[in-house]
């Protein structure tokens, strides 16, 4: 399995050369087809045989040589609780993707399909990688192809689209390699046995290892603002409608289901374990950004005009309840936040299909070019019906089972005014609902004003295929989501727990009565501490 699971990653890479080589146009989309659907298929062994009861310890583990002696950066991957999930979504998303602008690419589209596979191999680079230098790697590599996606196949406005993405993303990453680096060197001389530099991330989110309560504030902001850019977490979100409005369906649907994925995986995967003191003091402002965020992208939403710009400022809002649910720190919350990545590529993904099914017969997105078009396109009604009705939480369907657990546990929160957020972040659900079928109403119901959309034709087999098996797990996670949160519970139980019991041990080490922080206080019960400290 070891081997599979090196195959799937690299597999995408494979088919690169050979789009490049053939001259055919079809020969190549069907390469790039075949390409992802064998990606997808050859993953399947890696969820089936993966043991949900030892989710905490990575498994299909390949652990390569030390790039120098004394530096201990290897090449090291495998799956656990926290990334097999995401890791597989970005399988089932690779032949989504190709089919998707199956007849609306023209343009150098050999260019166009081979930075859609290198897209794939840095993304499941990023969910595999156990190394943090190996993961920054692949974390920088996912943007090149994006880069390049809005760039050339992007929209009117595709350079400063392209422009803005690149350096909000750019920025964060290096601050985000000083902080790597720093936290290597540190690493490595706490590793001993003549290694000077590490970033294997079984010894930086073990009990072996700990940094001091001041360092943790830095290393933990230097990380967060590269992931909270990635996500988007408002402020910093002014990058994203940019680039969904100017980017071709697929990298719309990449970015969606994806990428923006790397950024709250990232809180979890490398913030929580490594920096648990910080992670805590931080918790209330994030959360707070997160509810900002959750309010502030349903209220822009409400007022945009282009339905893709309004599924992107969704994106925000929807994103702001996985940041919540991951700083409200106890199992229900944080298992809501990774089912809620997972129902979001779904929902959105589907979403910006449809947009890009209703863009290839109308050339135009905008909610006044369409109304009444119910009656003429019935299978694309009942399909855009579904996927709005799971992107606003109906029970039933996926989006409702991570709402309802970021929020349950979110309201019992030790980390923030537990309560006051809960209900503010609520409102974002009626909000939602709002935005949501105010826009659906408005494109498919009403009488038909504009003579174009008398001509309008219904889905064809392929565009009911992309969207058929997206559907099928909107209703399988909302009816029966214990298939799929079975996977993470053990290692969220474990990450917790650990995360704490290192934050006390951190707590000890800074000598209470004279290095302690007065923030700790919020967190910590000294009497409970300093007994026993005594009694060690």
């Amino acid at each position: 399995m070891e081997t599979l699971l090196n195959i799937v990653i690299y597999l995408p890479l494979l088919g690169i050369p050979l789009i490049l080589l053939i001259r055919n146009e079809t020969s190549r989309k069907w390469i790039a087809l075949l390409v992802t659907v064998l990606t997808f298929v050859a993953s399947l062994p890696l969820m089936l045989s993966f043991d949900v009861a030892a989710s905490g310890t990575p498994q299909f583990l390949t652990e390569g040589g030390r790039l120098m002696e004394t530096l201990d950066i290897k090449y090291l991957v495998g799956l656990d609780g926290l990334s097999l999930l995401l890791f597989m979504l970005t399988t089932f998303m690779g032949p989504i993707v190709i089919l998707s602008s199956w007849n609306s690419v023209k343009k150098h589209l050999a260019g166009y399909l081979s930075m859609l596979l290198l897209l794939q191999t840095a993304s499941l680079g990023v969910f595999a990688s156990l190394d943090l230098m190996v993961f920054y790697v692949f974390f920088e590599l996912s943007l090149i192809p994006m880069y390049f996606l809005i760039g050339i196949w992007g929209g009117a406005g595709r350079i400063q689209a392209t422009v803005k993405f690149f350096i909000y993303t750019l920025v964060g990453s290096l601050i985000m390699l000083v902080g790597l680096i720093y936290l290597g060197y540190d690493a490595g001389a706490a590793m001993g046995g003549g290694t000077t530099f590490t970033t294997d991330w079984r010894f930086l989110s073990g009990d072996m290892y700990t940094i001091g309560l001041v360092e943790q504030t830095y290393l933990f902001l230097a990380f967060a603002l590269a992931f909270c850019i990635k996500v988007p977490l408002f402020p910093f979100h002014t990058w994203l409608p940019y680039a969904h409005t100017e980017a071709p369906t697929a990298g719309s649907v990449v970015l969606a289901a994806i990428m923006l994925k790397m950024g709250t995986y990232g809180l979890i995967r490398v913030c929580l374990p490594i920096f648990p003191n910080a992670f805590m003091e931080f918790a209330p402002w994030m959360a707070t950004l997160a509810v900002i965020g959750i309010i502030y992208g349903a209220l822009v939403a409400m007022v945009q005009k282009d339905v893709k710009k309004l599924v992107a400022y969704s994106s925000v809002s929807h994103l702001g309840f996985v940041v919540l649910g991951i700083f409200a720190l106890n199992t229900v919350a944080v298992q809501g936040a990774i089912i809620q990545m997972i129902n979001h590529g779904l929902s959105t993904g589907a979403l910006f299909l449809i947009v890009g099914m209703i863009y290839d017969r109308r050339h135009t997105r905008m909610i006044k070019d369409f109304g009444g078009i119910a009656k003429k396109v019935p299978v694309f009604t009942v399909m855009f019906m579904i996927a709005t009705l799971a992107s606003i939480g109906l029970p039933g369907l996926n989006g409702f089972v991570g709402e309802f657990l970021i929020l349950n546990g979110s309201f019992f929160s030790e980390l923030y005014n537990n309560k006051v957020f809960a209900i503010l972040a609520a409102t974002g659900v009626i909000l939602a609902a709002v935005y949501m079928l105010w826009m659906f109403q408005r494109v498919m119901f009403g009488p038909i004003t504009n003579e174009e959309n008398e001509k309008l034709v219904d889905l064809n087999g392929r565009e009911i295929g992309l969207l058929v098996p997206l559907v099928i797990f909107m209703f399988w996670i909302g009816i029966h989501p214990v298939d799929f949160t079975k996977y993470s519970e053990a290692q969220v139980e474990e990450l917790i727990e650990a995360s704490q019991e290192k934050s006390m041990a951190v707590i000890e080490q800074s000598k209470l009565d004279e290095d302690l922080p007065d923030w700790t206080a919020r967190f910590y019960d000294v009497d409970q501490v300093e007994s026993q400290m005594a009694s060690k």
